[in-house]
């Protein structure tokens, strides 16, 4: 059966996919697409069909067909399964969905993805926006939207893509420790306009009610901060190793050395004592979802 572009009869071509070019400097990422492309090629080959043919079996265009074997295009995961289906694979091409599906994502994201996925405990101080572990769909979009100068929609549905993966975070067993303080004016901005808001305030409450996440906020008119150095994030992995950083501390950069996360874990101790509790902070929320 043909695989069409929904109800329009088309094969899908790159404006149908944007966001799904490989990016040449991701040498790691070059070289899992080049290897998909290759293997998809050979076994089309060795079944005796022309792209154009392969094309309309999995819904593409030929176009299409010879960038994703060429290396130049990320395949995505449904197209994996029906080429398998398609060229009889045996699923040895679907089995190569986790690397590819790692390759969408900025090399600087899956280095902080992995990080995230080996941690024990998370702390994360925001005072800019609501931090991304904690953003609805619809919030990161509107932030993007607003970026200048302007992302391309292809850009900004990549680094959606890739913080939406990130929220795998709450589905890990066992659960991580996850501690958020936020500014009290990251959550009365009402970024993506009133539903949008509305929904966001709702995600934190959801997001608090799970028994290994903290959120506080940090109220405005406390006089005495010690948060005005910026973003501060501490990850504690198993074998007793942290790293952390700092917009105010260590020129920004990632750092390891006991002595200098002494520093950052003392700052954060300091902003969640001088935020409200938890408990406090639902009660907030809740009270601004109220009146919105």
């Amino acid at each position: 059966m043909q695989q069409v572009n929904g109800d329009t009869g088309r094969l899908k071509s790159e404006a149908d996919e944007p966001g799904w070019e490989v990016d040449p400097d991701d040498d790691w990422g070059v070289a899992v697409v080049a290897t998909v492309g290759r293997q998809l090629k050979l076994r089309r080959e060795a079944k005796g069909m022309r792209a154009a043919e392969f094309g309309v079996a999995v819904g593409y265009g030929e176009d299409m067909v010879y960038k994703i074997e060429g290396g130049k295009r990320i395949p995505q995961l449904e197209f994996l399964d029906r080429a398998d289906e398609v060229l009889g694979a045996g699923g040895l091409i679907s089995a190569m969905k986790e690397d590819v599906a790692r390759v969408r994502y900025p090399k600087k994201v899956r280095e902080i993805a992995k990080l995230e996925a080996q941690a024990i405990e998370i702390a994360l101080y925001s005072n800019h926006n609501v931090h991304g572990l904690l953003q609805t769909q619809e919030h990161m979009r509107a932030l993007f939207d607003a970026w200048l100068p302007a992302y391309s929609d292809e850009e900004a549905e990549g680094m959606v893509a890739a913080r939406m993966a990130r929220r795998s975070i709450y589905e890990r067993s066992p659960a991580p420790t996850l501690s958020f303080v936020q500014e009290e004016v990251t959550l009365r901005r009402p970024v993506g306009g009133r539903m949008v808001w509305r929904r966001q305030l709702e995600r934190l409450l959801e997001l608090g009610q799970m028994r290994n996440v903290s959120i506080q906020v940090m109220p405005t008119d406390c006089e005495e901060h010690f948060g005005t150095g910026g973003l501060i994030e501490v990850l504690k992995f198993p074998d007793g190793t942290a790293v952390g950083r700092s917009e105010g501390a260590f020129n920004g950069r990632p750092v390891s050395d006991p002595k200098q996360l002494r520093i950052l874990d003392l700052r954060y101790g300091m902003i969640r004592a001088q935020a409200l509790t938890p408990r406090e902070s639902r009660a907030f929320i809740e009270q601004m979802l109220g009146e919105t």
